[in-house]
């Protein structure tokens, strides 16, 4: 993959994917289970692994709750930060001052700018979701996010339930990381070999 536009292209196509992963799975799960609470979990591994559903109205992994606007206003200023961020490496690029580490780090944007997508459109309530409990919300707007991934071993942990969105900005965030790291040590003349795109 050469030049500027390639680039974009692979940006646009891991941001794209993300999200319409997300948002699919989201809506298949809550078709299949309703609203929290409505039927039993799906158990894939059991005392392990289920699907149920969950309306969070924080940030990644049930943080910051009822501050879902907060939250929202951030995620377009951390989109138009991207923006800037691709514009740079397009820019790059289109100098000859491409490497493999940028393609990583086009990679991690796209699924960092999913996983905001995915997660800004609940946010937003476009799912058309309305409350069905407690009595006072009940018929309002669900503003929060559709989680629906719960992982937990008894005694051992309880991970907050999530979705695949907030998976795509984890991992995305740590191949930026590790992208970090490698040009550090490149720009320190200690550079290991860059994994290969």
């Amino acid at each position: 993959m050469r030049g500027p536009l390639a680039g974009w292209l692979l940006f646009a196509a891991a941001a794209v994917l993300a999200t319409a992963s997300d948002l699919l799975s989201k809506e298949w799960i809550f078709q299949e289970l309703g609203m929290p609470g409505d039927q039993p979990a799906i158990v894939l591994l059991p005392e392990m692994l289920s699907l149920r559903t969950n309306l969070n109205e924080g940030a990644l992994f049930g943080m910051g709750q009822g501050l879902g606007l907060v939250f929202a206003a951030i995620s377009f200023v951390a989109l138009t930060g991207i923006g800037v961020m691709v514009f740079r490496i397009g820019r790059q690029r289109a100098r000859g001052e491409a490497s493999a580490l940028d393609l990583w780090s086009l990679a991690a944007l796209g699924l960092i700018t999913g996983g905001i997508l995915g997660n800004l459109y609940d946010r937003l309530g476009m799912p058309g979701l309305t409350w069905h409990a407690p009595a006072d919300r009940f018929g309002t707007p669900v503003l929060a996010v559709r989680d629906w991934i719960h992982f937990a071993i008894e005694g051992v942990i309880d991970w907050p339930i999530f979705n695949l969105a907030d998976a795509y900005l984890v991992t995305g965030a740590a191949i930026l990381v590790v992208v970090s790291l490698f040009q550090t040590r490149e720009s320190g003349g200690d550079a290991p070999e860059a994994p290969s795109a």
